[in-house]
């Protein structure tokens, strides 16, 4: 491989398959947007009803869009939403494992065991369950891309919600454990490290001008993230153009982490 054959194609997603776990919200909504608009058909994966705006995007780029409604903490889901892509599209090429909660309780001697396992189901257990069963594809075909959604919170302590912090630290270590073992099949995995981004959940953050100030000082950027932010990182790491990366941990976060 030479210089010269590098071309702006590799970062095109046509002909490509993607699964978007919490695909039609947030940070996934964008992350599906992102991703039909280089070309892929896009699976949003979701226990919330499709409002249609994901579909709308989807198809605005000229490809295809399915919704399932599922659980993926229930023990047969994840193996049922993979299968429906395939048998669906014929293949599976990338998996964007994005569904996640944050329970926040003030006192860390509050938090029990009811909050921790839930949380542990839905941001990492769920993790690990989607691409189990996507791999069952991904390795024959000789190809995958799997990214994995960590947060600040991988590096960072989490005040008011230790499972938070310790899923996020834990999707960190499952990026890189799969990376080690799954490289050998052309299957690169990595995750994305949002920072602080304006999203109907961070509203009530942002409007209250003591802790919108402090949030801001920490960040060289001087402000919030906006969802086309991720865009063009989910991008990369879905396409060829990211081949030879791998196990990496990509912060989107204005800078927050260098303070």
């Amino acid at each position: 491989m030479d210089i010269q054959d590098f071309n702006m194609n590799w970062f095109s997603l046509k002909g490509k398959n993607a699964i978007v776990t919490g695909g039609n919200s947030g940070l996934g909504l964008a992350f599906s947007s992102a991703l039909a608009k280089a070309g892929a058909n896009v699976m949003a994966v979701s226990i919330m009803e499709d409002d249609g705006e994901a579909k709308g995007i989807v198809e605005g780029a000229g490809q295809k869009y399915k919704y399932i409604r599922a659980d993926i903490t229930d023990d047969g889901e994840c193996k049922r939403v993979v299968e429906d892509c395939v048998n669906t599209w014929g293949h599976i090429d990338i998996l964007v494992n994005c569904a996640g909660i944050c329970i926040n309780i003030e006192d860390v001697t509050q938090f029990g065991r009811k909050e921790w396992d839930k949380m542990v189901a839905v941001n990492l257990t769920a993790a690990f369950e989607m691409t189990h069963e996507a791999l069952k594809h991904m390795i024959p075909q000789k190809r995958g891309k799997v990214i994995n959604i960590g947060s600040l919170f991988s590096f960072l302590g989490g005040q008011w919600s230790p499972a938070y912090a310790a899923t996020k630290h834990g999707i960190a270590g499952l990026t890189k454990s799969m990376c080690d073992e799954l490289a050998q099949f052309n299957i690169q995995v990595n995750a994305i490290a949002p920072g602080y981004f304006a999203t109907k959940l961070t509203e009530k953050t942002r409007s209250d001008p003591e802790r919108n100030a402090k949030i801001l000082s920490h960040i060289p950027a001087n402000r919030w993230g906006w969802l086309a932010d991720l865009m063009g990182t989910c991008v990369f790491l879905s396409s060829d153009a990211s081949n030879y990366v791998n196990g990496h941990v990509l912060t989107v976060d204005g800078g927050y982490l260098m303070r």
